[in-house]
């Protein structure tokens, strides 16, 4: 497909990099928040649209994994969407549950305090769960 073609038409066309991976952003549907960034083979993707569950690829673990498969903090897809050039795929969801592994609503709960040249960062969020008490392994 030509880069005119994936950009303004139709066709889906997801745009996968050099390692067969796509970035993926969750967004919570009803308020907007960014819960968090992974990222997705086209196994990953397919799985994701079949079953409207938020399924991503372990870059670490080698493998794919359904976001809340160990903690029941699933993402249910509402509507899935791509950027202009079809390299970001968007997934607005129903979550589930607080969506951070080490305990907050969101993966983004810090932010670079002044220009970052210090390289500090305040919390934003407070701590929604334990993930000791979630996560057994």
């Amino acid at each position: 497909m030509s880069d005119s073609a994936r950009e303004t038409g139709t066709q889906l066309d997801v745009k996968f990099d050099d390692k067969g991976l796509v970035p993926a952003i969750v967004q919570d549907i009803a308020s907007g928040t960014i819960l968090m960034v992974g990222w997705m083979n086209e196994a990953a993707l397919k799985q994701t649209l079949a079953t409207k569950k938020a399924t991503f690829y372990s870059r670490s673990r080698n493998k794919m994994w359904v976001k809340g498969e160990e903690s029941g903090h699933i993402q249910e897809v509402v509507e899935a969407r791509v950027d202009c050039d079809q390299d970001v795929v968007l997934l607005r969801c129903k979550s589930h549950g607080p969506c951070c592994h080490v305990g907050y609503q969101s993966c983004f709960y810090r932010a670079v305090q002044g220009d970052g040249s210090a390289g500090q960062l305040a919390l934003v969020e407070k701590p929604v769960f334990d993930p000791k008490k979630v996560y057994k392994k």
